[in-house]
């Protein structure tokens, strides 16, 4: 796996590299410390597999070189990489086409979940913070389920696994499309159905999960697995203290 790191910080970009490289040993890291340094390498080898991108850069817009990315790699997967972890820069974020974000605060091991969350197909984004963030969102979009840490136990109980929504074979296929960030054209090619009907099923996929938006809908989801993600971990974690506990 080839991985491209943009941040334009020595000392960060040398963390990362430790970080990345630590995933094993099929790994490949290569850093740029601007985005036209990042822009020079892919296109000199466009053949990366995953990129890191840092939001802000001294010769650039993070979120414009997000967008750049987007459009002249559509198939590289970006995950953001921020000392931000405000609520609206993760929507806005995902909104553009990143298929991950991870602040710069966390562990390594919630950066090597994220990682692997992403090349698997599926999307990251952290717990939500409250705050003011937290609230303008929940004003904009009144349907989503964002998670603050403090309500996290309590969330969990009440928020639905995939499997409880009851989608049908052929909108988790569209979902899994959704999650991403194919348009109603490219998924409705792939998986032959009518623009119109693929429509339908994005719309049947958004009531199920309480939201009214593609972007909601890949956060929420994102929410949902690392709950489940938690769960299991807390189920093993529990049936090795059990098994200790009879020896």
């Amino acid at each position: 796996m080839k991985v491209l790191l943009i941040d334009d910080h020595p000392l960060i970009l040398a963390a990362l590299q430790s970080v990345i490289q630590g995933l094993g040993d099929n790994v490949t890291v290569a850093a740029a410390d601007s985005a036209r340094a990042a822009r020079e390498t892919l296109r000199t080898d466009p053949s990366y597999d995953l990129v890191l991108l840092d939001l802000h850069l001294g010769d650039a817009d993070g979120f414009d070189l997000l967008g750049e990315l987007r459009t002249k790699y559509p198939a590289l997967p970006v995950v953001v990489i921020s000392a931000s972890d405000r609520t609206s820069d993760v929507i806005r974020a995902i909104d553009m086409g990143a298929m991950g974000f991870v602040p710069k605060r966390a562990a390594n091991s919630t950066l090597f979940e994220a990682l692997k969350q992403v090349m698997s197909g599926g999307v990251y984004v952290p717990p939500m913070s409250m705050g003011a963030d937290r609230k303008t969102q929940l004003r904009d979009s009144p349907h989503i389920q964002l998670v603050s840490r403090e309500a996290e136990q309590s969330d969990f109980q009440t928020m639905p696994s995939l499997v409880q929504m009851g989608l049908t074979p052929r909108q988790t296929d569209v979902l899994t499309l959704l999650l991403k960030g194919q348009p109603n054209k490219l998924i409705a090619r792939e998986l032959g159905l009518s623009v119109e009907t693929v429509k339908d099923h994005v719309a049947a996929v958004l009531r199920a999960l309480g939201v009214s938006s593609r972007t909601q809908a890949v956060i929420a989801v994102s929410q949902i697995l690392q709950r489940q993600s938690a769960a299991a971990g807390f189920a093993a974690d529990m049936s090795n203290q059990a098994l200790r506990a009879t020896r």
